[in-house]
C-alpha cells in the first residue's frame, strides 16, 4: 500500500514547519531560517555589482496606495485587508457578550487604513515617485517583505504568509529590459548553483474575471512575465520559484514616476520566492542538510 505521507507532513514532522492549524500559514524552524538566510546572501552576492539601494517595508502598507495600485481590479481573490474595533464602550459590551455566546464578533470590525502587502515593491513605487524625476540612471532598489495572498493550501510552496526579495528597476524601456534580461541569467546561473533541476518558462498572473483572462493571454503574447519553475509538490506542476516581469509603464502612470527625458517611467522586477526556494532544496536534496552535495553546501555556507 503506498504511503499517504505528504511532503507537508515530512516537513511538520522534522520540526522544518511547524503546524498553526490554518492551512499555509506555519511557523518555521531555526535550521529553516538558517537556511533561508544563506540563500538570500547568495541572491545579495549576485546582485551586488549594480549598488541598489536597500529599502525594507513593513507586510502592511497604506489602503490609499493599494487601491491606487489598482490590484483589486485584477487579484481580488488575494487581497487581505487588516480590521479593527472601533466601537464605543457600549460596543465593546456587546462585543464581550457575543464571544461569550460564541458568535461572529468579527461583524463589529471595520476595515483599517491598513492593507497586507500582497508583493514587495507594491510600497515603492510612490515612494520613489516622491523623489521627483529620475536620474539619467534610473533608480534600482533591493526589498524584501512578508507578503499575503489569501489562497489558503496544503501545498507548502503556496502559504498565505511568505517572505518576498525583490530587485526592482525603473527607468526608460531600454534600461528596464535590460535589467530584465540581466537577471534571467543570473537567475538560472543561482538556482544551478544550488543543484536545483529548473525550466524557464512564459507565465502570466492569476488575474480575475473574464476580464482577466484577456489580460493573461496579452501578458504571455507580449512576454511581460517569465518564471523559473521548480518541481516542490509535484514533477507535473512545478512551483514558481523566481519570477521575471516587465510592467511597461503601469506604474509609471499609476504613481506618477518620469523619467530624465520626461517620459513616463518604465519598471520591470525580480522576485524571489524566499520559502519557496529553501522547500525546494529540501525537496530535492533532502531535509538533513549534512548530506547535501558538497558544491550546494559551499555556495550556501561558504
Amino acid at each position: 500500500m503506498p504511503s499517504t505521507t505528504t511532503f507537508l507532513d515530512e516537513l511538520f514532522d522534522k520540526g522544518l514547519l511547524i503546524d498553526t492549524g490554518v492551512d499555509g500559514l506555519y511557523g518555521r524552524s531555526g535550521l529553516f531560517e538558517e537556511i533561508g538566510d544563506r540563500f538570500q546572501a547568495l541572491v545579495t552576492r549576485y546582485g551586488a555589482e549594480d549598488e541598489p539601494e536597500v529599502v525594507r517595508f513593513p507586510p502592511a502598507m497604506s489602503r490609499q496606495v493599494f487601491e491606487k495600485s489598482g490590484y483589486m481590479k485584477s487579484f481580488p481573490q488575494l487581497a487581505g485587508t487588516v480590521h479593527c474595533f472601533c466601537g464605543s464602550p457600549a460596543d465593546h459590551v456587546s462585543l464581550l457578550q457575543t464571544i461569550e455566546a460564541k458568535g461572529d464578533w468579527t461583524e463589529g470590525q471595520k476595515a483599517s487604513e491598513i492593507v497586507l502587502t500582497p508583493a514587495a515593491c507594491y510600497p515603492l513605487y510612490p515612494t520613489a515617485a516622491k523623489r521627483g524625476q529620475l536620474p539619467a540612471d534610473g533608480l534600482l532598489f533591493d526589498l524584501m517583505s512578508y507578503c499575503f495572498r489569501h489562497e489558503p493550501s496544503k501545498d507548502p510552496a503556496r502559504q498565505q504568509m511568505f517572505r518576498m526579495r525583490e530587485f526592482v528597476r525603473m527607468g526608460t524601456p531600454d534600461q528596464v529590459t535590460e535589467f530584465r534580461a540581466k537577471w534571467l541569467e543570473r537567475g538560472q546561473a543561482l538556482i544551478g548553483e544550488l543543484g536545483l533541476p529548473l525550466k524557464l518558462d512564459v507565465a502570466n498572473d492569476p488575474f480575475f474575471g473574464r476580464t482577466g483572462k484577456m489580460l493573461a493571454v496579452n501578458q504571455r503574447d507580449q512576454r511581460l512575465k517569465f518564471e523559473l519553475l521548480i518541481a516542490i509538490e509535484s514533477e507535473e506542476n512545478p512551483t514558481a520559484c523566481l519570477s521575471f516581469n516587465y510592467h511597461q509603464d503601469h506604474f509609471g502612470k499609476t504613481f506618477e514616476l518620469e523619467s530624465s527625458d520626461g517620459e513616463v517611467a518604465h519598471t520591470a522586477c525580480v522576485g524571489f520566492g524566499h520559502e519557496r526556494v529553501i522547500l525546494a532544496l529540501l525537496k530535492h536534496h533532502g531535509t538533513d542538510v549534512k548530506t547535501w552535495p558538497q558544491s550546494v553546501r559551499k555556495a550556501l555556507w561558504g
